[in-house]
């Protein structure tokens, strides 16, 4: 996927074609980098199984292997000048985005085996082993929201759907794909974009484990985080605060929204989740005592100190 990367990137700065209102290899140079995010996340993950390790093999090489022919297709689309995604334009071109609706199914699956394992294997601090466990299981449920995306629209059932329609299914909602867009993301700027939930859920796998590096790396500087138990509570918080972002932002894309114009009901609702969310922290931060500074003579003061 690194490798593909470099290559997509590559076609972005020499290929001025565009589809559907973004550059022909927008979409490719973004799916490499996300798979490649992915897989090392994935890779890491794997090697911190306890036990079944032969089956976490298993599963990650499906993964690795769905994901390559995914690229394949959306790469060899690109090449032709063509849509990967919703695209029945053609026989071939309805047979190149079925195949991609396999891989998709056998890629969750793959990740929904590494999954059960990761909550199966014994990982020493809790913290670690929770934040590893949420962004996996977070990262699957926004992959899964991908499916909303192949759903035909008002207009091509009307249109027939599949018969009748050259495409079936969409990223925007309330607004047809390829109209105005932000920067860089290609997400819908005037109406619902079912991309950003699926985005969004799928990196929780990455941000999960940044957020305990985070609190890890303040340890030292902090005394409260020193306490295995408040770390763990912060995750816990902070994998709460994600699901409910994930769902204000699905529930906002799927009203047809704009992420940047949210109205009242979704301001409020973000509200809510902020106010909780900080109640939450400032649980887990008062829920133990903090623990009393280290005697400069304490052997663990060059244990905490390291």
């Amino acid at each position: 996927m690194a490798a593909v990367t470099v290559f997509t990137a590559i076609g972005l700065a020499v290929d001025d074609r565009t589809l559907t209102g973004a550059p022909i290899w927008a979409k490719p140079l973004k799916f490499s980098l996300s798979f490649t995010a992915y897989g090392l996340s994935l890779s890491w993950m794997l090697s911190l199984l306890t036990r079944a390790r032969r089956a976490g093999w298993w599963a990650g090489t499906v993964v690795a292997a769905a994901g390559a022919v995914e690229m394949i297709a959306i790469v060899g689309q690109a090449i032709r000048g063509k849509r990967s995604h919703f695209n029945h334009e053609t026989p071939f071109d309805s047979a190149v985005f079925d195949l991609m609706a396999v891989t998709v199914v056998v890629l969750w699956s793959g990740a929904l085996v590494i999954a059960i394992l990761l909550f199966r294997a014994r990982i020493a601090d809790r913290a670690s082993a929770w934040a590893i466990r949420l962004g996996a299981l977070i990262a699957l449920v926004g992959a899964a929201l991908g499916f909303l995306m192949t759903r035909p629209t008002a207009e091509q059932q009307a249109a027939g759907g599949r018969g009748g329609s050259p495409t079936v299914g969409a990223h925007s909602v309330g607004v047809p794909d390829g109209g105005p867009q932000m920067p860089f993301t290609g997400w819908s700027a005037t109406g619902g974009d079912l991309r950003i939930p699926h985005f969004f859920g799928m990196h929780a796998l990455q941000l999960l484990p940044f957020l305990l590096l985070a609190l890890t790396l303040l340890a030292p500087r902090i005394a409260r985080l020193r306490d295995e138990r408040v770390r763990l509570r912060l995750v816990l918080a902070g994998a709460a605060a994600y699901a409910a972002v994930l769902a204000l932002v699905t529930w906002q894309a799927l009203r047809g929204q704009p992420l940047l114009h949210p109205d009242g009901a979704t301001l409020t609702a973000a509200a809510v989740t902020l106010t909780v969310c900080a109640i939450g922290v400032i649980a887990a931060l008062r829920t133990c005592p903090a623990p009393p500074a280290p005697s400069p003579k304490d052997p663990t003061a060059k244990e905490l100190a390291a």
